[in-house]
């Protein structure tokens, strides 16, 4: 379950990067927020599976 999570964060997270990054028209900022809604969303889905699946 763990993994499951995570991944759902980190799909969440990096999408909603993607698209805060994607108005301002500017790739390489998109791709960084991108990247540190992965972060984000891999940290967030752990905490979930960890405090209320476990």
């Amino acid at each position: 379950m763990n993994k499951l999570c995570v991944f759902a964060g980190m799909t969440i997270g990096g999408y909603l990067g993607w698209w805060l990054g994607g108005g301002l028209d500017d790739l390489y900022i998109a791709f960084a927020l991108s990247a540190l809604g992965n972060f984000v969303g891999i940290y967030f889905g752990w905490r979930v599976n960890r405090d209320y699946l476990s």
